[in-house]
């Protein structure tokens, strides 16, 4: 598979604005992760860090599932609960995170009122391509 970032601008948010795909031969949609267990208990109420980490690695159970990694992401979409807390207290190790396999996904990072539970904070929806 051949990927290759397309950037007609730059702007600091440190995404691609968009990724091209090619010679893949399967695509997975990975719903949306939050910060529970695998018996489905929320953790670390009111910690959107380790929120933010729990559902990375949610993300990355669903993607080892199916044969994948975290460097096949192609696309991921973030709904936190508070944009500034999460830029301010996760998005830099999400950034790294996802750095270490030289990807910087285009996507969404949205501000809802609430997620499904209301202790929740932070929501990764990913798309994979292998």
């Amino acid at each position: 598979m051949r990927r290759t970032a397309i950037n007609p601008w730059t702007y600091p948010e440190g995404m691609d604005q968009g990724i091209l795909v090619e010679g893949h031969q399967r695509l997975l949609f990975v719903s949306g992760q939050c910060s529970v267990s695998a018996t489905g208990e929320s953790l670390h109420p009111g910690d959107m860090a380790a929120q933010t980490a729990a559902a990375l690695d949610n993300v990355e159970t669903v993607l080892r599932a199916a044969g994948m990694g975290l460097a096949d992401i192609v696309r991921m979409n973030t709904h936190v609960t508070d944009v500034d807390t999460f830029f301010a207290e996760a998005g830099e190790m999400m950034a790294e995170r996802l750095g270490a396999y030289d990807i910087r996904p285009p996507g969404v990072c949205a501000e809802v009122t609430r997620l499904g539970r209301p202790e929740l904070l932070v929501e990764l929806e990913a798309f994979a391509a292998n």
